[in-house]
């Protein structure tokens, strides 16, 4: 076969479009890398480029995300990182309809009835309910990715023990709100039917959808509802390795490190903490939430099966960039390192988190006076769950009545019976 000869491969008018599309593809690449940052234009400062997947920022970012918010699993940290970045990118977040308060209508089960009519339709959800899949599936779009987060579950109850004294009709019978007293006869309180009963046993099974009741001894039940939560959620974080855990839902999503840059919510002053300092005491707590032990035990070996997937190494490099990342964010946004204040103590009401009881002091965050655009970008990162969850609630619903045409009547209220008792305030 004959060569073509050297003065037609190189010819002007070959060379010419040779060089148009080496032209055209540099034009495209630079495009999609300024709509890549563009979101953060005006933000924080940008964090170094890394990413243990170098083709990750080719991916386009995924932006319809399903978050199950367990209770007392740093899951309102990770729910302020959805809201800002649903913000940024100006994408609808469902929210509670006014009757189930700021989640929807826990503890009862997850229906698209409670979800407001101008947060419709959604490409994030993010507060407080029990899982529903039927119901989340209607509402949801066929592309959201499911991810929830998990506790190990002495750490939890503990939590929850402290958090819900007040709420909780088992752990107020309890003498002097002790939990050993509790944990040495626990069925001489609990009443399984009762009112917020589901926050003395096996939470993370009732809030996956679960019978908190299920005896642990049935071999079947167990393994089939952990075959159902792996079959719907692609990523189960664990709140231990609150880090790595962001590394890899930013790895699921295709997001940058900046979109995971967060200081934590909804944290406890240490007096409000009770001590576990018996290993007889933690067993107590394993054996009264056995199904919640044996869910996170499964998904903590699952956790570690992701991580070595992408590398442990390459996975703490990351881990190691993103609290770079935060720190500095914490400096811009309060000249130094953030101070945990009482919520009295915090002059900016906006900032003052819900206090569950008297007998527990969760802190918040004050911010130092600054020029804008600084306070606004800071002040949702500190910003409680409650208030932005409302806030969101307004901009969203202003967005709503403005894009509706004048002739078109507003959607009916009292869409929703009000719940049959009080739905207590959780962050």
């Amino acid at each position: 076969m004959a060569c073509a000869p050297l003065s037609l491969l190189y010819s002007p008018k070959t060379m010419s479009r040779k060089k148009a599309l080496l032209l055209l593809l540099l034009a495209f690449s630079t495009g999609t890398l300024l709509l890549r940052q563009s979101a953060h234009l005006g933000w924080f400062p940008k964090s170094p480029s890394f990413s243990c997947a170098p083709l990750l920022s080719l991916r386009p970012k995924h932006t319809a995300v399903a978050f199950l918010k367990t209770h007392k699993t740093a899951s309102t940290t990770v729910q302020n990182i959805l809201f800002r970045f649903a913000e940024r990118h100006n994408l609808t977040v469902a929210l509670p309809h006014h009757a189930c308060d700021h989640q929807f209508c826990y503890p009862r089960n997850f229906s698209a009835r409670f979800v407001h009519p101008y947060t419709l339709p959604p490409r994030f959800i993010a507060s407080h309910l029990r899982f529903n899949r039927e119901e989340l599936h209607r509402l949801m779009p066929n592309d959201t990715i499911y991810v929830t987060i998990l506790r190990e579950p002495v750490t939890m109850f503990e939590s929850l023990f402290s958090y819900y004294n007040q709420y909780c009709p088992t752990f107020k019978r309890v003498p002097n709100g002790s939990m050993e007293a509790f944990l040495d006869n626990p069925h001489r309180y609990y009443r399984p039917h009762e009112k917020f009963a589901m926050y003395a046993r096996n939470t993370l099974v009732y809030d996956l959808g679960g019978d908190p009741e299920h005896s642990p001894g049935d071999p079947m039940y167990l393994p089939e509802f952990i075959h159902q939560v792996e079959s719907i959620f692609s990523l189960v974080m664990l709140a231990e390795y609150f880090d790595e855990s962001l590394v890899l839902l930013r790895h699921l999503l295709a997001w940058d490190l900046d979109d995971i840059l967060y200081v934590k919510l909804n944290m406890r002053s240490p007096e409000s903490k009770l001590n576990i300092t018996s290993a007889r005491l933690a067993a107590q707590i394993r054996t009264w939430n056995a199904l919640d032990a044996r869910l996170y035990d499964h998904f903590n070996a699952t956790f570690w099966r992701k991580l070595n997937e992408v590398g442990r190494d390459c996975v703490q490099k990351e881990v190691h960039a993103l609290q770079r990342a935060c720190e500095r964010l914490a400096h811009r946004c309060f000249r130094g390192q953030p101070q945990l204040r009482p919520a009295i103590q915090i002059k900016n009401k906006e900032l003052r988190p819900w206090q569950p009881s008297a007998k527990v002091d969760i802190v918040g965050y004050d911010l130092p006076g600054s020029g804008p655009p600084l306070d606004e970008q800071c002040l949702k990162l500190v910003m409680p769950e409650v208030q932005y969850s409302r806030y969101l609630l307004r901009k969203q619903s202003l967005r709503n009545r403005r894009r509706a045409a004048p002739h078109r009547p507003l959607p009916p209220r009292g869409l929703l019976r009000p719940p049959r008792h009080p739905v207590p305030k959780v962050a």
